[in-house]
């Protein structure tokens, strides 16, 4: 038998196997090591230092997002001079940019200016559209900072909201990178990069194009994957909060595949669709499946069969529009024949409603013309 490897973590002996790094091993026995830039399933990067752990005899504090455990490594993860280096970044993320969610005192004239500005900015004037649901909020008010402490720095990009599905705000971009990850390492599109240096550095497409005239093919994964207010989906932006919501889980169905996603639900209406970590998608989700869910609740959708009379769509009921369908098709089967007649599906079906319309198209009409919309 191989001999077991042991790592000490808060004073506690737990095993691990080569090549887990500390953040694995510590969430896998239920130990908390906050992250902001760590992405599962991606190259461990250590860009924001949240993750920063004390390592007995290390020189500096290490990041257990990209540091390998190791035999007998003793770590800390919430000593004094952990939490003074988790504080220090907090500060310095907040400063930057417009991160107002109640980060800054508010009996204080500077915080009426800036907050002026950001209504100006983000074009609302309502606090942050993730108020509520940001990961770097929650680490601020764990750790009980605030962005005043160093010199507010302004974005010099504006908003980018000139596509139809995503509004890119880079005022609230902390450069952690996990949308770069989610598109290049989990949905492998290539779309977006970092860009520039120092100040001036940027999430971009290529060319630093907006995202409707670039490789983007908005599947959504950097949506999910930010952990702050930087992209939000454009319908949902400042007009649904998570709270207001319940969750459904559904299998999408717009084609095969069998996508595992929550609908977001407010008032009986879909408002948002997020995936399910879990098979076959584990959490991503296509273009279609992520925004294409407005038909649901359309005005345009019809509520009662339809019979044209007399050149006139009128309302019927289902057994009378049943009956004229049913004799319409005999009658065609009978005078020209059952290769005379068609049926087309939808991919906004079920694959068991396809299946029944497979079905009746060999079984009943006796014909094999059925074809499925997603090829057109």
């Amino acid at each position: 038998m191989d001999p077991q490897h042991v790592i000490v973590i808060n004073g506690n002996e737990f095993t691990f196997t080569p090549g887990e790094t500390i953040l694995e091993v510590a969430r896998r026995n239920s130990v908390d090591i906050p992250t902001l830039c760590h992405l599962k399933g991606t190259t461990p990067t250590g860009a924001c230092r949240i993750c920063v752990v004390e390592v007995e005899r290390a020189r500096s504090l290490l990041t257990a997002c990209s540091t390998p455990a190791a035999d007998n490594m003793v770590v800390r993860t919430e000593s004094a001079q952990v939490v003074e280096a988790r504080r220090l970044i907090i500060q310095l993320m907040l400063s930057s940019g417009n991160h107002n969610c109640a980060v800054r005192g508010s009996d204080d004239q500077d915080w009426t200016a800036f907050q002026l500005q950001v209504h100006q900015d983000d074009r609302s004037e309502e606090l942050c559209p993730v108020w509520g649901d940001c990961r770097l909020q929650d680490l601020a008010y764990r750790y009980q900072v605030s962005g005043e402490r160093f010199a507010g720095t302004e974005t010099p990009y504006p908003l980018e909201d000139v596509n139809p599905f995503i509004v890119r705000d880079f005022s609230r971009c902390i450069q952690c990178g996990r949308c770069v990850q989610a598109c290049n390492e989990v949905q492998v599109n290539n779309a977006i990069n970092f860009g520039y240096r120092g100040a001036a550095a940027k999430i971009i497409a290529a060319g630093d194009q907006p995202l409707k005239d670039s490789d983007c093919v908005f599947c959504g994964e950097c949506v999910q994957a930010c952990p702050v207010g930087a992209l939000v989906e454009k319908d949902v932006r400042y007009a649904v909060r998570p709270w207001e919501t319940t969750n459904m889980r559904t299998t999408c169905s717009y084609c095969g595949v069998g996508c595992q996603l929550y609908l977001h639900v407010k008032d009986n209406r879909v408002v948002k669709v997020t995936g399910v970590n879990a098979p076959p998608n584990h959490g991503s989700l296509c273009v279609k499946g992520r925004f294409g869910f407005n038909f649901i609740g359309s005005a345009e959708r019809l509520t009662r069969p339809l019979i044209r009379k007399n050149g006139e769509l009128t309302d019927a009921s289902w057994d009378e529009a049943l009956d004229l369908v049913a004799q319409k098709l005999g009658d065609i089967k009978a005078t020209h024949g059952p290769d005379s007649i068609g049926v087309l599906t939808s991919a906004r079906i079920t694959n068991e409603e396809n299946y029944i319309a497979n079905k009746f198209t060999r079984a009943v009409l006796k014909t094999n013309n059925i074809d499925h919309c997603a090829r057109l």
